[in-house]
């Protein structure tokens, strides 16, 4: 889905949700982490440990340190605050970053789903300050498209097209 679409769909008069701040941070959160993923299972198993630079971050530790940062963040909107799990200095092959990813996002989808307006407004600890508990998660899509800012460059570096620049398919 495009931003476009997505950011359409979340407007849209006729379709608006009982909860449309929560609603419309669920949106957002998924148009990163569908461009996210796509990017992490499209890049080759060989390009994970490329980094551009040598005192920057490999592309798989980008990863890990996503899926770090979805514990981080959601634990936080749910009230639950845990330390994340360390993926990404304990991981390296493309399919364990990948799986561990995706446990994150399944983690992070249970908090955006169960998220409503009205526990979106419920003040809450916010990387040390009280906050809105929908901080929380406008936090972590803002660290997503950051670090997948990040993921689009060694993409290209490797002469591979990222997920959101690639062309919709046809409508017929």
């Amino acid at each position: 889905m495009s931003l476009a679409a997505g950011l359409a769909m979340a407007q849209s008069p006729a379709a608006a949700p009982a909860n449309p701040f929560s609603a419309s941070a669920k949106g957002v959160y998924r148009i990163i982490k569908v461009n996210v993923l796509k990017a992490a299972e499209k890049m080759p198993e060989e390009n994970y440990s490329f980094k551009p630079t040598p005192d920057i971050r490999s592309f798989g530790q980008i990863v890990g340190h996503i899926a770090d940062a979805q514990y981080l963040f959601c634990s936080m909107a749910s009230g639950n605050q845990q330390n994340p799990p360390g993926v990404e200095r304990s991981k390296t092959s493309k399919a364990d970053l990948v799986a561990a990813l995706k446990d994150a996002f399944a983690y992070c989808d249970k908090v955006y789903d169960g998220m409503t307006d009205a526990s979106g407004a419920e003040i809450v600890k916010v990387i040390g300050r009280d906050a809105p508990r929908i901080t929380a998660l406008t936090f972590n899509a803002a660290h997503m498209n950051e670090h997948y800012g990040n993921i689009v460059t060694y993409m290209r570096l490797k002469g591979l097209v990222p997920p959101s620049s690639e062309s919709a398919p046809a409508t017929r």
